[in-house]
């Protein structure tokens, strides 16, 4: 099972693993002689530097169109937080640290470039080193081993390395078959594990070294329907039927439905194929209205758009929102003028907003270390990556083995994921925070955390 580590960045395939560049020295200055596909962002690793530690003394690396090129020679400057000679980090002492030791990160995914898994990981896996090249900056000190830990492996003999039972924390796994034995393992060597995406593993309700990151799909219904009731109890709910035979979004309505019904609430249910004069008869001219859809799809919620439109030709004082689900951020391109039009709600664990600065920022330095762009999917893997592992990451250096997770134990703002974490009885952490974002007719988009 191949290994990464922290100074060798991934280049083509995950499991390539860049070896060590002849150095020369020139007037006292070590220099590198850059080899084919190394990036900036790799090498400064390598040595234990920042990003910018590498381009301040290289400054024609912040020319326009800079490319690194096979056979050159960069300087590697001395720098005192450099790494030290054997390959570990330096440590500079952080005010509130409970350790001065490098944080020892495990990443146990699949990284590898044969599936679309491996390519999402590696890409996760990028946002991770990102995230430890922004970190450096503020003088922690993070050591990274990574494991290619596929679906079609025992993730056993991993478990057995001295590397992995020495780790503060581990992120992993992403099959749920690898969950026992992990978790387990975790126990023994009071080690935090870190579950990125959402997989089966009732190992959290027992484990307290555990924490998810993505709750289940009950958790999150139950959650989104507290919260609309609070938010809509003044409007006039109505459901529109779509015909999809396909959705999975049932037992979301139903519970929606069964609460509405508890408290006496009245609500509307219409078809996408009513008569024009049959659906607007659904909708309240008294009181605001909210629309749920039973499907996420994209064509049935451009035809209900379309139905909404004609009904607002005659019918102007009707006052409707929208409340959607967290794969409406897909069609924003295409939809984002309907979305303000309608007041549109979409419930989310993430929002990828590609206006922000901060975003924007990440995805040029992505571009930049690696020669490629992130994949185009929601959300985006490496600012995930990004997000987890400087929220764990400076948590437990302020912490320690007693970060929880919290509200008020980490300044982090994540970029995409938001991330506030609650005890499961004895057991692990699970993540409960959650967003509507909120699409405002004056043209404005707002996130409401909750």
């Amino acid at each position: 099972m191949k290994r990464l580590f922290r100074y060798f960045l991934l280049a083509t395939l995950a499991g390539i693993v860049a070896s060590p560049a002849l150095g020369q020295t020139s007037g006292g200055r070590e220099m590198h002689k850059v080899k084919k596909k190394e990036t900036i962002f790799g090498i400064a690793r390598q040595y234990g530097l920042t990003v910018q530690q590498l381009i301040d003394a290289n400054p024609e690396m912040n020319q326009p169109g800079y490319e690194l090129k096979k056979d050159a020679f960069i300087v590697i400057p001395t720098v005192k937080s450099a790494t030290t000679a054997n390959g570990a980090s330096a440590t500079i002492p952080v005010a509130g640290r409970v350790s001065k030791k490098p944080i020892r990160l495990g990443v146990m995914l699949p990284l590898h470039d044969i599936n679309g898994d491996g390519r999402r990981m590696v890409e996760y896996y990028r946002g991770v080193l990102m995230a430890c090249d922004s970190l450096k900056k503020l003088g922690l000190s993070v050591d990274v081993h990574a494991w290619n830990t596929p679906d079609n492996e025992d993730i056993a003999p991993v478990l057995r390395e001295k590397d992995a039972r020495q780790c503060d924390i581990i992120i992993g796994p992403l099959y749920s078959k690898q969950m026992a034995q992990l978790s387990d393992f975790v126990t023994r060597n009071d080690i935090r594990l870190v579950i990125p995406f959402s997989i089966n593993a009732p190992q959290v309700s027992t484990n307290p070294n555990i924490f998810q990151v993505y709750q289940s799909p009950a958790a999150l219904n139950e959650s989104i329907i507290a919260q609309f009731m609070n938010r809509f109890k003044d409007y006039h709910p109505v459901f529109i039927d779509c015909n999809d035979t396909t959705s999975q979004k049932g037992s979301f309505t139903t519970g929606l439905r069964r609460q509405l019904e508890a408290r006496g609430i009245e609500y509307g249910i219409t078809n996408l194929k009513s008569s024009d004069a049959m659906f607007a008869r659904t909708f309240k001219h008294s009181k605001p209205n909210v629309v749920i859809l039973n499907t996420g799809r994209s064509p049935e919620l451009l035809a209900a758009f379309a139905k909404l439109n004609t009904m607002k030709t005659t019918a102007r004082d009707v006052q409707v929102s929208m409340f959607g689900y967290t794969e409406w951020m897909m069609y924003t391109k295409a939809q984002q003028d309907n979305f303000y039009k309608y007041d549109v709600y979409i419930p989310a664990y993430f929002h990828f907003n590609q206006l922000s600065s901060r975003t924007m920022r990440l995805q040029q330095k992505y571009r930049w270390n690696f020669h490629q762009d992130m994949m185009a999917a929601q959300p985006r893997f490496a600012i995930t990556g990004f997000d987890h592992a400087m929220f764990f990451l400076q948590g437990f250096n302020a912490y320690g083995k007693n970060f929880t997770g919290a509200p008020g134990q980490s300044a982090y703002t994540p970029v995409q994921t938001p991330l506030r974490f609650e005890r499961d009885g004895s057991g692990g952490l699970r993540n409960h925070q959650l967003l509507f974002v909120h699409y405002m007719p004056e043209q404005r988009m707002e996130t409401i955390a909750f």
